[in-house]
């Protein structure tokens, strides 16, 4: 690298201040630039904040009143509904609850499906629905950006892989001296810092005619991801104007990196941008489920959360750019006062450097219409479970944030609907649960015309069909209208290539993948509920390394994991099938995907078969983008050489950093 650049942009950048912290990295190796330091305050959640930046944003209540006012006139109209088919003479209490929790439920759906209808209107004509200008990938840049890969026990193979492929593809576009790799390793343990440390020592001197690599592992893995973050901006963040965030499964072109660097120079109030990534390399039927979801139904929906949110939007922790002085100076997370697992360091941080960004009057920018930016998923439902009762944690834990006095309103809103992401499952679960007490009730109780004793002729109940058709009907088209848009999409893209079986093929995916969703929903409503329970009371879900291959699952496993939703499914069914065999037809789809937990868990779990892989094929499968392919090349070369006695080179003494 050249060292004049380097240090030319420091001085640029910012006063390097010496760094007084003691040494925080473990031995035996590290590899590490000279220390350019920059102050990170940690943030006062009650404190009211002056805007650094004059943001102003005008005409952004549109498209939130749109969103907002039209779920509530449609939320409004579902409980009119149910409303007339309850109280055909007077309403009870728990036909009352019946009625709330089934509106809560069906405006939290409400609000997803009109932004997927409002992210539908720019797709389908062609425009592009960012909230930046994404410049091209040839744009030439003046600034260094570093690529952070926080690791926690991941297979350095993989990363070695992916970044190896990253910064060749720089390579070829001119770019890769203003990008500088950073792998900073959580690991535990000796030992596997030892490996881990000569992987990348070795792929660091394989790399150190294109770009420099650098390695570092923490002897304390404090705040967990947001500390590992932290750390290195607190270190060398003056050197480098932007950095970007990647998981252990993420992979993004040289063009993208290139645009988003070149994007975030253009606009100075621009604090962050998020791309939306593309789900790739599921080999298990699950994975290829999630792929598909994502790729056919996300574009829509990310296109309407762009529409509404604008540059107040919201990171999702990776594949995101982020200018390294503004979240310095803005985003320092405070510990939460009380015990764990609201307590303590904040887990969920992305959603909270969001909102701290937003509260300096920075912006935070989505970029739905970048390709080039990947990421894989876990290969199996218990593995999604553990990960998503960690996300539930620390969405929960926001509970204790959205009230303090110095957020923004859309900051609130964020946090807020992330909270309640992980409530609604409860809200659902316990409609149901009512709807069969309600149901049980009806059976058991005398009814009463009478709506008092000076009454002399009876009322006598009765039930509107054309109120239940109505409730019906409208609530199966706002669930499934986010899938029929994205196939409407997936359609006019086939016709516009001329590929005719292509729309018949992605038709034919839809049908799978709703028949999956409506089996495995159930499974996350029970384990969500339970999870959210556990939060609540107090239970902290702690940190484990990420599973991210060889996900098929013994029936064994498969079923024991899912013995309570068996039961669940098996009881509630047995008393539906008591009260009222029209009862199980309506609870049917969640009685089945209940009693079904144990075979479905393990069934996706497997390599998908033929017809799955072919119909459930995404853009990506069909052509897989140079930058995965040589990404995947790569890192089965190192896996041979990690494998191979004498493949990595010997490693180097211990030196100070």
């Amino acid at each position: 690298m050249d060292k004049a650049v380097n240090e030319n942009f420091i001085g640029a950048m910012a006063e390097v201040k010496a760094y007084s912290k003691p040494t925080v990295d473990a031995g035996p190796w590290w590899h590490l630039p000279p220390l350019a330091p920059l102050d990170m305050p940690t943030q006062d959640f009650s404190a009211p904040v002056k805007a650094r930046l004059d943001a102003k944003r005008r005409g952004y209540w549109v498209p939130r009143t749109a969103i907002f006012a039209g779920a509530a006139v449609m939320t409004a109209a579902f409980a009119h509904e149910l409303f007339s088919i309850l109280s055909f003479v007077v309403i009870t209490p728990v036909q009352f609850l019946f009625l709330i929790l089934s509106t809560i439920a069906f405006g939290w759906i409400a609000i997803g499906t009109l932004s997927a209808a409002l992210g539908f209107l720019p797709l389908f004509v062609d425009e592009h629905p960012d909230t930046i200008e994404p410049p091209p990938p040839t744009s030439p840049l003046s600034s260094r950006t570093a690529l952070l890969f926080p690791v926690y026990h991941e297979d350095p193979a993989r990363i070695a892989g992916a970044i190896e492929a990253m910064v060749r593809e720089l390579a070829e576009l001119g770019r890769d001296e203003h990008f500088d790799v950073f792998v900073l390793s959580d690991t535990r343990g000796d030992d596997a810092g030892a490996k881990e440390a000569a992987v990348y020592r070795a792929l660091s001197t394989e790399l150190s005619e294109v770009a420099a690599v650098y390695y570092r592992r923490r002897v304390q893995n404090t705040a967990r991801k947001s500390g590992n973050i932290a750390d290195w901006v607190e270190r060398f963040g003056a050197a480098y104007e932007s950095f970007i965030i990647l998981d252990g499964d993420s992979v993004m072109s040289g063009g993208t990196l290139v645009s988003l660097a070149a994007a975030l120079e253009a606009d100075p109030k621009a604090g962050l941008i998020q791309t939306v990534p593309r789900l790739v390399g599921g080999e298990t039927l699950l994975q290829r489920l999630q792929q598909f979801a994502c790729n056919t139904y996300g574009p829509a929906v990310a296109a309407g959360l762009a529409f509404w949110h604008r540059d107040q939007g919201n990171y999702w922790g990776h594949n995101a750019i982020i200018r390294t002085a503004a979240f310095a100076s803005a985003a320092g997370l405070p510990d939460l006062p009380g015990r764990k697992p609201f307590g303590g360091h904040i887990l969920s941080h992305d959603f909270v450097e969001a909102v701290l960004l937003q509260r300096a009057g920075y912006g935070v920018h989505m970029m739905p219409s970048l390709e080039g930016t990947y990421e894989g998923m876990p290969p199996n439902i218990i593995d999604v479970v553990a990960r998503d009762r960690r996300w539930a944690q620390g969405n929960l834990q926001h509970l204790a944030i959205v009230s303090q006095p110095g957020l923004t309103p859309m900051g609130r809103l964020h946090l807020g609907m992330g909270a309640a992401s992980y409530l609604v499952s409860g809200v659902w679960a316990m409609s149901l649960v009512v709807g069969v007490v309600l149901a049980l009730q009806g059976q058991q109780m005398i009814p009463s015309y009478f709506r008092d004793d000076k009454t002399l002729f009876p009322i006598w109940p009765t039930i509107d069909p054309g109120a239940a058709l109505r409730l019906f009907l409208g609530t199966m088209v706002v669930v499934l209208l986010p899938k029929a848009l994205g196939l409407v999409l997936a359609w006019k893209q086939a016709r516009r290539d001329g590929n005719f079986f292509g729309g018949v093929r992605v038709t034919i995916g839809v049908l799978i993948e709703t028949v999956y969703s409506m089996l495995i929903a159930p499974i996350f409503m029970v384990t969500q509920t339970v999870g959210a329970a556990e939060i609540l009371a107090g239970r902290d879900s702690g940190w484990k390394p990420q599973k991210r291959n060889d996900g098929a699952l013994t029936f064994d496993d498969a079923m024991w994991f899912a013995r309570w939703h068996t039961a669940i499914g098996g009881i509630v069914g047995a008393i539906t099938w008591t009260i009222s065999p029209p009862l199980l037809m309506w609870m049917s789809p969640v009685i089945l995907g209940l009693v079904l937990a144990g075979p479905v868990s393990w069934l996706t779990s497997l390599r998908a078969g033929p017809l799955e892989r072919w119909a459930l094929a995404t853009n990506e499968d069909r052509k897989p983008p140079p930058v995965l392919v040589d990404a995947g090349h790569r890192a089965r070369d190192w896996a041979r050489k990690i494998a191979t006695p004498g493949g990595l080179s010997k490693e180097p003494d211990a030196a100070a950093a």
